[in-house]
């Protein structure tokens, strides 16, 4: 995946990639150097790697501190935008559920149309 200009990369967060260095689906090595990272903040970095063999995604967080480094990953089909996107979007509230639950009730044939 091409590196997006508006992410901000330090050599320290590559470095740290290499607790994430393979792919958890087919088990191709990661480089390094493909890997987004999409924000760094107090000793965490925010990245996002996309398989070149299956093209499954990662994202996770890595995490700096006095006590060492840790991680935590998941298997996703975001993109880096995508996974920007939906961080900086508001928090789904009750009144969202309860209107898309009622949106599906007076429509069942939606969720035939979402299904295919």
């Amino acid at each position: 995946m091409p590196q997006n200009p508006q992410y901000q990369h330090s050599s320290s967060s590559l470095e740290n990639l290499r607790l994430i260095s393979y792919c958890p689906l087919c088990s191709t090595h990661y480089n390094p150097s493909e890997a987004s990272v999409l924000e760094e903040k107090n000793g965490a970095h925010l990245i996002h790697i996309t398989c070149g063999t299956c093209e499954s995604s990662i994202v996770a967080v890595i995490m700096t501190g006095g006590i060492g480094v840790s991680s935590v990953g998941l298997i996703t089909d975001l993109t880096g935008d995508d996974v920007i996107h939906f961080k900086n979007a508001s928090p789904i509230s009750s009144d969202d559920v309860i209107e898309a639950y009622e949106l599906i009730r007076q429509r069942p044939n939606l969720i035939k149309l979402l299904d295919s």
